[in-house]
C-alpha cells in the first residue's frame, strides 16, 4: 500500500537536505520549534486493514489510555530526544516492501528484523518513544498521500507547540502543514480506531526521498 524510496547520496542529497531541513533548523534556534496550528480531526474513519490485523496480533500497541495527556509538553530535552530517535531509526531500518518482506501487499509490524516499510518505521518510532517516557496517546500513526500521489504512513506527534511529523523519507521533523502531503486519517486519541483528517492539503516542499 505504501511507497518506499531509496536514500539519495552525494551532493544532490546534501543540497536537498539543506532545503528540507531549513524550516526545522530555523524553528530550533531557541531549542524548540516555534508554535504552529495543529491538524484538526473531523469524524470517524475506517482503519487500514493491515493496522487492524496488527492490533489483533499486538493489542497492547493499539490501546488508547485516556488518562495519558493528548499532547506532549515540548521542552528542549524532549525535542532533542525526538529528533535523535527519528534519525536513529531512519538509519537503523532497511527499507523493503511488504511484498518482498512478507509476500503480501500490506502488513504492519514492529521491524524486529531490521527491515520494513513506512508504517513499520512509524510503529517502531512510537514504541521506542513511548518506552522513553512519552505518552503513546500523543503519538499517532497517520496516513497521507505523498508527493508521488501514493499512500504513505508517518508518525504525527501532538505537542503544545503544534503537530510534528516523523517521516522515514527525511530526517528533518516538520510541522504537519509544511510536509507537502495530503492528510487522510490518523489514529483516534479517544478510542481504539481512526479519525478523518478530511484530506487536508499542505503546500509542497522539497523532500529528501527514501
Amino acid at each position: 500500500m505504501f511507497s518506499l524510496h531509496r536514500t539519495l547520496i552525494g551532493s544532490a542529497f546534501a543540497a536537498l537536505l539543506a532545503i528540507a531541513g531549513a524550516p526545522a533548523e530555523a524553528q530550533t534556534s531557541s531549542g524548540i520549534p516555534v508554535a504552529s496550528a495543529p491538524a484538526d480531526a473531523n469524524g470517524g474513519a475506517r482503519a487500514p486493514y493491515a493496522w487492524t490485523d496488527f492490533c489483533k496480533r499486538m493489542p497492547s500497541e493499539c490501546r488508547v489510555d485516556t488518562r495519558e495527556p493528548e499532547r506532549i509538553e515540548l521542552t528542549p530535552k524532549v525535542w532533542k530526544m525526538i529528533v535523535a530517535m527519528n534519525n536513529r531509526i531512519n538509519r537503523e531500518i532497511e527499507p523493503v516492501t511488504d511484498e518482498d518482506h512478507w509476500g503480501v501487499v500490506d502488513r504492519w509490524d514492529i521491524p524486529t528484523d531490521g527491515k520494513g516499510d513506512c508504517e513499520d518505521y512509524v510503529l517502531l518510532k512510537r514504541k521506542r518513544l513511548a518506552e522513553a517516557g512519552l505518552p503513546r496517546r500523543a503519538m499517532l500513526a497517520t496516513v497521507v498521500i505523498d508527493e508521488e500521489n501514493a499512500g504513505h504512513a508517518v508518525l504525527m506527534i501532538r505537542t503544545d507547540r503544534g503537530d510534528f511529523i516523523l517521516d522515514n523519507k527525511r530526517n528533518a521533523i516538520l510541522p504537519w502543514s509544511q510536509t507537502g502531503y495530503v492528510y487522510v486519517k490518523r489514529e483516534s486519541q479517544y478510542q481504539t480506531g481512526w479519525t478523518s483528517l478530511g484530506g487536508a492539503q499542505t503546500p509542497t516542499v522539497a523532500s529528501v526521498q527514501r
